[in-house]
C-alpha cells in the first residue's frame, strides 16, 4: 500500500515541461518552431487552393496530395500553438481529458498521413504499371473510400490507446509530463501501475499502421522500379521516374524521421531524454514544413498554379 499512497489517482490536470533540460532556452527554440509552423500552413494552405482552383489537377494524384496537405494542416496545428504557450508564456498546465484528446489526434493524423503515403504509391504504381486501367481503378468513388478508409482506420486503432489509458491505469506516481505535447509513452511512463498491455498495444499500433504501409510502399516502388527500367527509352524512363521522385523524398522524409523517433522513444535509454523531444517535435514539423516545398518544386503544374494565382493576384 505504500507505494499507493504516494501516487495520485487520475489526476485531472496534468503538467507539460517542454523540453527537459532545455527549459532555459526553450523561448529561443520557439521562434524557429512557430516559423516552420506558419511556413507550413501558407505552403499546404497555397497547396490546398491550387489544387481546388485548377480543374486540370483534379487527377488522383493531386487529390492525395490535398489529403496529405490537409492532414499536415492538422497535425501541425495540434502541437504548436500549446508548444508555443509552454515555450513563451509558461502555459505548461493541460486538463487530463484534453491531454488524452491531443494525443489521440496526433496519433490518429500520423496513421492517416502514413496512410496517404500508401495511397499516393498505389496510385503511381498503377499509373506506371497498368496505365490503360488507371482511369477506371482510380474513380472519384475509390478516392473518397480510400479517404475515409485511412481515416477510420487510424481513428479506430488508436483509440483504444486512450481507452487503455483512461479506464486501465488509475495511479499515477507523477502528474509531469516530460515532453512538449501528450504523446502515448509520454502519457503511459507516468502510471504507477503494470503497464505492459498499453506497451504491447501502441507497439501493435506503430507496425501494423506505419510497418505494413512502409512495406507496402516499397513492394510498390520496387515493382515501378523494375517496370521504369524495362522502358525502351530513355526519355520515358525519366518521364515515369519524375513523377515518382516527390512522392519518394516525401516517404523518405516521413518514415525515416518516424521510425527514428519511434526507436530512440523506446529503446535509446542512453540517449539523452532532450534528444528524444526535440527528434519527436521535428518528427510532427518537418513533414508539414517540406511536403510543400518538395511537390511545388518537382511537379510543374503545381508551380504553374502558384505563379497563376500570384499573376492574377499581382498583374504586371
Amino acid at each position: 500500500m505504500s507505494e499507493f499512497n504516494s501516487t495520485t489517482f487520475q489526476p485531472s490536470v496534468l503538467t507539460l515541461i517542454g523540453i527537459p533540460g532545455l527549459e532555459s532556452v526553450q523561448f529561443w527554440i520557439g521562434i524557429p518552431f512557430c516559423t516552420m509552423y506558419i511556413i507550413a500552413l501558407f505552403g499546404n494552405s497555397l497547396l490546398l487552393v491550387v489544387i481546388k482552383t485548377e480543374h486540370s489537377l483534379h487527377e488522383p494524384m493531386y487529390v492525395f496530395l490535398a489529403m496529405l496537405g490537409a492532414t499536415d494542416i492538422v497535425l501541425s496545428t495540434c502541437i504548436l500553438p500549446k508548444m508555443l504557450g509552454i515555450f513563451w508564456f509558461h502555459l505548461s498546465k493541460i486538463y487530463f481529458d484534453a491531454c488524452l484528446l491531443q494525443m489521440w489526434l496526433i496519433h490518429t493524423f500520423q496513421c492517416i498521413e502514413s496512410g496517404i503515403l500508401l495511397a499516393m504509391a498505389l496510385d503511381r504504381y498503377v499509373a506506371i504499371c497498368d496505365p490503360l486501367r488507371h482511369a477506371t481503378i482510380f474513380t472519384h468513388q475509390l478516392l473518397t473510400q480510400i479517404g475515409v478508409g485511412v481515416t477510420l482506420r487510424a481513428a479506430l486503432l488508436v483509440a483504444p490507446c486512450l481507452i487503455l489509458i483512461k479506464c486501465w491505469l488509475k495511479f499515477y506516481r507523477t502528474t509531469v509530463v516530460s515532453h512538449s505535447y501528450c504523446e502515448h509513452m509520454a502519457i503511459v511512463k507516468l502510471a504507477a501501475e503494470d503497464v505492459r498491455i498499453n506497451k504491447i498495444y501502441g507497439l501493435f499500433v506503430a507496425f501494423s499502421i506505419l510497418g505494413l504501409d512502409i512495406i507496402f510502399i516499397t513492394l510498390s516502388y520496387i515493382r515501378i522500379f523494375i517496370t521504369v527500367f524495362n522502358l525502351p527509352q530513355k526519355e520515358a524512363r525519366l518521364k515515369a521516374f519524375n513523377t515518382c521522385i516527390a512522392h519518394i523524398l516525401v516517404f523518405l522524409e516521413f518514415y525515416l524521421l518516424a521510425f527514428f523517433s519511434f526507436f530512440t522513444h523506446r529503446f535509446g535509454s542512453h540517449i539523452p531524454s532532450y534528444i528524444h523531444i526535440l527528434l519527436s517535435n521535428l518528427y510532427l514539423l518537418v513533414p508539414p514544413l517540406l511536403n510543400p516545398i518538395v511537390y511545388g518544386v518537382k511537379t510543374k503544374q503545381i508551380r504553374d498554379g502558384v505563379s497563376k494565382i500570384f499573376y492574377h493576384k499581382y498583374p504586371l
